[in-house]
């Protein structure tokens, strides 16, 4: 059992991570828009968190991808008076997103998921041999 067990553990980081994945790919493709009316605020950048959720039947810590919070940093300002969305100042409010940082996490994530499938690759290996074995 200690396989299920395993497999289940790497299958959720799987799961956190292509929703970590999906996360940073919304903060890259609002990284430059900007708000629909002049002085509002643009988008912000959103932040996974993940969380520890307990297997009951296996009885195993898996992970999972908690609430989504927000990045509270101070958004980027352009003085571009002619913009549609500048302030009376002639200032545009950009999205909080820094787009060297949204690659760093992604590089991070995508290392993480390849991680899991190779723990999930050798589980698979590790039963085969197994099986192998008892059939000799």
């Amino acid at each position: 059992m200690d396989f299920m067990k395993t497999m289940a553990i790497a299958a959720s980081g799987l799961r956190a991570q292509a929703g970590r994945m999906r996360i940073i790919s919304e903060n890259i493709a609002n990284a430059d828009s900007t708000p629909s009316q002049p002085g509002a605020d643009p988008y912000r950048r959103k932040v996974p968190i993940f969380q520890t959720e307990v297997d009951r039947v296996l009885d195993v810590p898996l992970v999972e991808l908690g609430k989504v919070q927000t990045d509270t940093s101070d958004f980027r300002v352009k003085y571009e008076p002619g913009h549609p969305a500048a302030d009376k100042n002639g200032n545009v409010k950009y999205p909080n997103v820094n787009a060297l940082v949204e690659m760093t996490d992604t590089r991070e994530a995508q290392r993480s998921y390849e991680a899991n499938i190779n723990v999930i690759s050798a589980t698979r290996r590790m039963l085969q041999r197994t099986i192998d074995i008892l059939k000799a």
